[in-house]
C-alpha cells in the first residue's frame, strides 16, 4: 500500500541542519497495525507527517498504491489526504464551536459528499465509538475519552486507507486510554491499517509490527 524509499528531511535550526529522517525505508501493508516508539527527538512525528502527506520529504521517493507520490502539488497532496488518511492527534484537535456531530461530517464536506449520507455516516460513526448520546455536545461539555473517540470517528469517516494517530492516549488517564486502545485493537481487528506514534511500551506493544527510532533512523 505504502512504500517508503530512502526517505531523508532535513530541518534548519539557528544555522545549523537537524537530520530529523536519515535515509527511511519502509513498507505499510493494508491491515498492517504499525507501532512507532522512540525517544523525544527521533524523528517519530516527522515520519507520520511524511506518511500522512503534511509535510514532503527532501529526499527519497514515497509511493503511494503503486503510484510515487513523493513531488505532487500542493493541492493534488490535499485531496490524497482527504481520501487516503485519516488524522488522530493527541490534542484531539476538534472544532470548539462546532458539536461532536458537525466535527465527524466536517471531512466529508470538504470531500464533496452530499448531506443525507455526510449525516448517516456521521451517525454511523459515532454510534461505533460509543459517543451516540453524546454526538450534540461540544467538545468543552465532553472529557478527554469522550473527545478522542469524538476524533477517532472522524479519522474513520472517510474510509481511509490508513489511519494515522500521534501519541492518541498521551492526554489521557491510565483507565481512560486503555479504553481508546481497546478501541484501536477493534478497528484493526475490522481491517484498518493503523500508524501509531507512542512513548509508552505498553502502547507499543499492540502492534504487529513494532518499529523503534533513534537519531532519525529505523533501528
Amino acid at each position: 500500500m505504502i512504500e517508503l524509499e530512502r526517505v531523508g528531511k532535513c530541518f534548519k535550526a539557528g544555522g545549523a541542519a537537524i537530520h530529523a529522517l536519515r535515509g527511511i525505508d519502509l513498507k505499510i501493508a493494508r491491515g498492517d497495525f504499525i507501532t512507532v516508539a522512540g525517544p523525544s527527538g527521533s524523528g517519530k512525528t516527522t515520519l507520520l507527517q511524511i506518511l500522512g502527506a503534511l509535510d514532503a520529504p527532501d529526499s527519497g521517493r514515497y509511493r503511494l498504491e503503486g503510484h510515487d507520490i513523493t513531488e505532487l502539488p500542493d493541492r493534488e497532496m490535499s485531496r490524497i489526504r482527504n481520501r487516503h488518511f485519516g488524522f488522530i492527534f493527541q490534542s484531539y484537535n476538534l472544532l470548539s464551536d462546532r458539536t461532536a456531530f458537525e466535527n465527524v461530517m466536517m471531512p466529508l464536506v470538504y470531500a464533496g459528499v452530499r448531506r443525507p449520507e455526510r449525516r448517516d455516516r456521521a451517525e454511523r460513526l459515532i454510534a461505533r465509538v460509543g459517543m451516540g448520546r453524546r454526538m450534540h455536545h461540544y467538545p468543552s461539555m465532553l472529557s478527554g475519552g469522550e473527545q478522542q473517540r469524538i476524533a477517532i470517528a472522524r479519522a474513520l469517516v472517510n474510509n481511509p486507507s490508513l489511519i494515522l494517530a500521534d501519541e492518541p492516549t498521551g492526554n489521557l488517564p491510565l483507565k481512560t486510554g486503555r479504553e481508546i486502545l481497546e478501541l484501536f485493537s477493534i478497528l484493526h481487528r475490522d481491517g484498518t491499517t493503523l500508524v501509531i506514534v507512542t512513548h509508552d511500551e505498553g502502547v507499543a506493544a499492540l502492534g504487529n509490527r513494532r518499529l523503534r527510532m533513534e537519531e532519525g533512523g529505523i533501528v
